[in-house]
């Protein structure tokens, strides 16, 4: 069976989130199990890009509205990452340093979903399945079966995998006339409420679609900005499959980005020396329990309410508690933050941006990681957490949900909350401080966290299956 993933986003190429991980990981464990799986993403002007000699394996040309673009398409071997890697580029639109933030994002995904479709086209490439991930690949399933050039294509199979159900892509529909020529009967596949919108359409026409996660499929349902009706509608197509993490590259016993290497066995013993020299570097105190944030400042991940828990905590509470915020993104969350960390530091720590060694130090040094999240399609960061033997703290939504189990529950290792409130949040890690104040039971729940099975192997195979029924 030969699969193709693709992505604007795959580690180690091109990281902004849990979608390069994912995208990152899952074909190197699909080759293991058999499936011949590459990927397919826009070439970024980045280092990774710089660092190896790149196969020039296509070239060819096409029409976006009036404008004719050249594309070129680069092969790096799979024994660099595991895995087939293609990178399209488009000088003006797959050529840039960055994934996101450009005024035009939406004619740059349109020009890499249309270059891609025109070099398996024209070069005999013909996968079983393509896996395409996130609404920046959503028109895919549609120009296969609607579009005019791509007629001999129409029997690839589509599994559509939603990251983030929050974003989707809209776009107006004056941007319509940049699209390939597809049969105009089928433009309401396109439109939702006056708006072409690549998320609606990837479910409406693609052969089956997965979510991260069972809880956010359920989710999707009732929270999707205004798609929700078509989740129900649709729902027949629905598969929720929850992610897994690369042991490859999250695994404190062989993790060459950590200050000292450690496994269930020396947690204790490896924790404590993580934390001493990742504390001292971040000119905090190693003394009682360190919290550690890490993450975008977005609303959906519940950033904004990080500035309020933490006045509130240091305010009311004796407890000897230090914290390390890690992250970037929206300008008024980073101020507030700012604001509470000049009015506690040394207790607080804050790294504005992101820095991936500085996060394995991060995992590999801290007590607990807070993750308050408003939605969360499935996170990466519990499980990684939870590897590192690192207790999560969480709000019990979606993938949080089907991933931690509370301290007080059977089997449980985790701190869940449910209202997403300052004082929901505090007596959370309340509760996480008086737990981890008797030595033996946060002893077990350590070693517990980190013998848990989250790697890619089960979840790799599901995919697999789905493949298959689609095959059939």
């Amino acid at each position: 069976m030969n699969v193709i993933h693709l992505s604007v986003e795959c580690y180690p190429v091109a990281k902004v989130g849990g979608l390069a991980d994912v995208v990152g990981a899952l074909p190197k464990y699909q080759r293991k199990l058999g499936i011949d799986a590459s990927v397919v993403m826009p070439w970024y002007d980045k280092p990774f890009v710089k660092s190896y000699e790149l196969e020039i394996v296509a070239e060819g040309g096409f029409n976006q509205g009036s404008q004719y673009l050249d594309y070129t398409v680069f092969h790096l071997d799979e024994s660099i990452l595991g895995f087939p890697l293609y990178l399209i580029k488009v000088p003006g639109f797959l050529d840039r340093e960055e994934v996101y933030g450009y005024a035009d994002d939406s004619e740059q995904w349109l020009a890499f979903q249309h270059a891609f479709l025109h070099w398996i086209l024209n070069n005999n490439i013909r996968p079983d399945i393509i896996n395409c991930h996130d609404h920046h690949v959503g028109l895919i399933p549609f120009l296969l079966k609607h579009g005019n050039d791509f007629k001999e294509l129409s029997n690839i199979k589509t599994l559509f995998t939603i990251h983030n159900g929050q974003y989707q892509g809209w776009m107006n529909w004056n941007k319509g006339i940049l699209l390939p020529g597809f049969d105009t009967w089928k433009w309401g596949l396109l439109d939702w409420s006056g708006s072409i919108n690549p998320l609606s359409s990837a479910i409406r026409c693609c052969d089956a679609y997965s979510t991260v996660s069972e809880g956010y499929l359920g989710e999707l349902v009732h929270e999707a900005k205004g798609l929700e009706g078509l989740f129900i509608e649709q729902s027949y197509k629905a598969h929720g499959i929850v992610n897994g993490i690369d042991l490859d590259i999250w695994t404190p016993a062989n993790d060459p980005l950590i200050n000292s290497k450690y496994n269930a066995r020396t947690v204790k013993s490896g924790k404590k020396k993580n934390k001493q020299i990742f504390c001292e570097k971040s000119g905090i105190s190693s003394e009682g329990l360190l919290l550690t944030y890490i993450g975008r400042f977005a609303h959906e991940k519940g950033a904004d309410i990080l500035a309020a828990v933490m006045d509130n905590y240091y305010s009311n509470n004796e407890k000897k508690l230090t914290i390390f915020i890690l992250g970037s993104g929206d300008e008024q969350i980073q101020a507030d933050i700012k604001q509470v960390f000049s009015k506690y530091a040394p207790k607080i720590a804050v790294y504005f941006g992101y820095n991936e060694a500085l996060a394995h130090e991060a995992y590999a040094a801290s007590d607990v990681i807070l993750m308050p999240s408003r939605v969360e399609p499935c996170g990466l960061n519990q499980l990684y957490a939870l590897k590192y033997g690192t207790i999560p703290i969480v709000r019990g939504v979606g993938g949080l949900k089907d991933t931690v189990i509370d301290v007080n529950e059977e089997e449980g290792y985790g701190f869940v909350f449910k209202d997403f409130t300052v004082e929901s949040i505090v007596n959370a890690i309340q509760r996480a401080l008086d737990y981890y104040s008797k030595e033996k039971k946060w002893s077990d729940i350590t070693k517990k966290a980190m013998s848990l099975d989250f790697s890619w192997d089960k979840s790799a195979q599901k995919y697999i299956d789905l493949y298959n029924q689609l095959l059939k």
